[in-house]
């Protein structure tokens, strides 16, 4: 991946860093502690991808906090997860935040040009779980993949799912969700030969024990590469799928 200190290296190699201005980059504090938080500098550094703020149970101050040190210390674009509309609209009057109401996303920065392998695709079985899709959806976006969304293709109606088989087994890598039994999963798994992200949702009646039904279903897939995530995490697909939308041959 073509992290922090890949392109510090590249652009001392270029001549465009000098040496000791590349020292001092990887030099900088690895955290910062603002006493309620201690944010994490270094982590686009290690895995390419910045530090992201989990919004719930923190107070909108916590947050403005949170925002104000990555912003200090370079962070331009900001990811923040699991936010409700109200610590929005506080955080909104001194931030220009950008929010997501379904998602519960707050968005800071634009997204960078997609430049992924290919192109991440993220199927629903229902219309019920398009707020975890467009969690999954929105992360992906914007770290920097091409998305591609088709909701409501579930199980019950096949051939909705099929219509769209050619956008599917082109896809670089695959996010499944589905609630119910969730056997979405499996029957993708069984079409494509790109990496299935499934992500069970809580949505069903009550013997889908708010998810653990579906949960069970994708980690029981008879089709092979098909991963797991917990139930009703879109970040967490998210977040995986863009990391092997960007892996690159290591020699």
């Amino acid at each position: 991946m073509r992290n922090e200190t890949k392109r510090v290296l590249e652009a001392v190699r270029d001549g465009a860093l000098s040496v000791d201005d590349a020292l001092l980059r990887l030099k900088t504090k690895p955290f910062e502690d603002v006493g309620f938080a201690k944010i994490d500098l270094h982590r686009e550094t290690r895995q390419g991808v910045p530090e992201v703020i989990y919004g719930a149970g923190k107070t909108p101050e916590q947050i403005i906090g949170i925002i104000e040190a990555m912003q200090r210390n370079g962070q331009e674009r900001i990811l923040i997860t699991r936010l409700c509309g109200e610590d929005a609209g506080i955080i909104s009057r001194s931030h220009a935040i950008v929010y997501h109401e379904e998602a519960r996303i707050g968005l800071l920065g634009t997204a960078p040009e997609p430049d992924g392998i290919g192109r991440i695709v993220v199927a629903t079985g229902g219309t019920s779980d398009i707020p975890v899709a467009e969690e999954a959806a929105l992360t992906a976006e914007f770290f920097g993949n091409e998305v591609l969304r088709l909701y409501d293709v579930g199980v019950a109606g096949l051939h909705r799912l099929l219509a769209h088989k050619e956008e599917i087994m082109s896809a670089g890598v695959v996010i499944a969700i589905a609630g119910m039994e969730g056997a979405l999963a499996s029957v993708i798994g069984g079409l494509v030969d790109s990496p299935v992200i499934a992500v069970p949702t809580s949505v069903g009646y009550g013997a889908a024990f708010g998810g653990l039904s579906a949960l069970l279903s994708m980690l029981n897939s008879c089709a092979s590469g098909v991963s797991v995530v917990n139930i009703d995490n879109g970040f967490g697909a998210g977040y995986l799928a863009n990391r092997i939308n960007h892996m690159e041959t290591k020699s």
